[in-house]
């Protein structure tokens, strides 16, 4: 059944695939700020957190087919601000800062204020945070996008051990939970009836959602 691999940020058997990917269509169209970006962030010790090049060029290409003008990223919702200053002054540098509202808070609470004014008004949704509260984001995030929205949760298939017998060798405890969780999480979107699903087997997994009522 193969090995759980817990460092890995993409689910391609072999990393040669994914150099070749990154060198054939990712890095030679990389915006030079999106580049300084991510050689920053590839210098902190939680870099392993980040989003792949190549899912960041997919959803770069998937916001400019929707024509998505107004975005929520729940990575831009934290309790600490730490990160978001690590990029400011490349989003500064980039002329785009209006663009980004970051708010500081718990996810979910962060959310749940934002219901009264902005439900329906968001054209995409991103969710890469606390993955045991998938659901909770779900059910919010379902109201703040419009019909027709589209909701991406990263992570989804968890290193591939959605597919592992739950005690496959290198898995940690959290691991464990985090990957019972998805299975729910992936099974209770494939059955809502409220969107349009589909899991592609980008980077460490993402699960696409379009409201469809």
């Amino acid at each position: 059944m193969g090995t759980y691999r817990p460092d890995s940020s993409t689910l391609l058997a072999d990393d040669s695939i994914l150099e070749y990917v990154l060198e054939t269509t990712v890095y030679p169209r990389e915006h030079e700020r999106v580049r300084e970006l991510r050689l920053i962030t590839q210098q902190h010790p939680l870099s392993f957190m980040g989003s792949s090049p190549d899912q960041m060029q997919f959803f770069s290409v998937l916001l400019k087919m929707m024509g998505a003008k107004n975005t929520i990223e729940v990575v831009a919702i934290d309790v600490s601000r730490e990160y978001y200053e690590l990029g400011r002054p490349v989003i500064e540098k980039a002329g785009v800062a209006h663009k980004v509202d970051f708010r500081a808070g718990d996810g979910l609470a962060v959310l749940d204020g934002m219901l009264d004014g902005a439900a329906g008004t968001f054209d995409f949704a991103y969710a890469d945070a606390d993955k045991l509260q998938y659901g909770g984001y779900h059910e919010r995030l379902l109201r703040l996008v419009h019909v027709g929205g589209v909701i991406a949760y990263d992570n989804t298939l968890w290193g591939g051990s959605v597919a592992m017998p739950r005690d496959t060798p290198g898995s940690s405890e959290y691991d464990r939970v985090v990957r019972d969780y998805m299975l729910e999480f992936n099974a209770a979107v494939a059955a809502d009836d409220r969107v349009e699903a589909c899991v592609l087997p980008i980077a460490d997994g993402v699960t696409l959602c379009r409201r469809v009522k």
